[in-house]
């Protein structure tokens, strides 16, 4: 004989054991794991980005207690949000006595101008060949942006169309996916350069730099923009004993 759909339906409602009174709903604990992990997410970027633009700069302290509170969360997300953090080198956490945002350390940030420096010369390079007209323009049309932000004072967006400038060179080159890899080394960069910005005349700087790079691609003189580049991220790497100067206590220089 068949049995219908209502009739099996039924059949699963009498026969399903009945929930414990007061226990939670069965999906409760993947939910609560799931809120976690989002809570956790939320905490990890928002540090990150402060440490990374330097609104909170090298040394100063976390307390977890604060965090908890600022974000209506437990400690559980906030401890793992520093997990990662201290995995990436941007804080510091020294038993018994506090978690701190670490120090810019020399050794690393020096490996990672050199690297970021030799695939930026690939970039630049095949971009010099490849790169159309229309990519031309837009890199052209950050230049611009650039230059009206560096007259407005706007470090934060500046920062962002600097970052879209050398993007878009790694997007014209062919191999976008290298951009990718320089973001992952560069954490420590952002950081030293976020410093940089405020530095009177710093915009400006880049911007002529920048536009040296372009003017040498538009006229298809790839050894020249590498030059030109090269010389652009040099600066990075010969300026860190001025930075260190005006803020000590904001570096670390490994002893070896």
């Amino acid at each position: 004989m068949a049995v219908s759909l209502d009739e099996t339906r039924s059949a699963n409602v009498k026969t399903r054991k009945p929930r414990a009174r007061n226990s939670p709903p069965r999906s409760s604990a993947t939910g609560s794991a799931r809120k976690g992990a989002r809570n956790s997410e939320i905490v990890y970027r928002d540090l990150r980005d402060a440490i990374v633009n330097v609104t909170l700069p090298p040394g100063a302290a976390l307390a977890e207690k604060e965090i908890t509170e600022k974000y209506g969360i437990s400690r559980t997300p906030v401890r793992e949000a520093i997990l990662r953090l201290a995995e990436e080198h941007l804080v510091d956490v020294f038993p018994k006595s506090g978690t701190f945002v670490a120090r810019i350390p020399v050794a690393e940030l020096r490996e990672a101008i050199v690297a970021r420096k030799a695939l930026e010369e690939v970039c630049v390079r095949e971009a010099t060949s490849r790169a159309t007209k229309s990519q031309l323009m837009e890199l052209r049309a950050i230049i611009q942006r650039e230059q009206e932000l560096a007259d407005s004072g706007d470090e934060q967006a500046f920062h962002a169309a600097d970052n879209a400038f050398h993007a878009g060179i790694a997007s014209a080159s062919g191999y976008p996916g290298i951009w990718q890899m320089i973001e992952k080394i560069r954490l420590q960069v952002e950081r030293y350069r976020r410093l940089t910005l405020p530095q009177k005349g710093r915009m400006q700087l880049i911007v002529s730099e920048h536009t040296a790079v372009l003017d040498a691609m538009e006229n298809g003189d790839a050894e020249q923009a590498v030059a030109n580049m090269n010389s652009h991220l040099n600066k990075l790497q010969i300026d860190i004993g001025t930075f260190q100067d005006l803020w000590p206590d904001y570096f670390h220089f490994d002893v070896k």
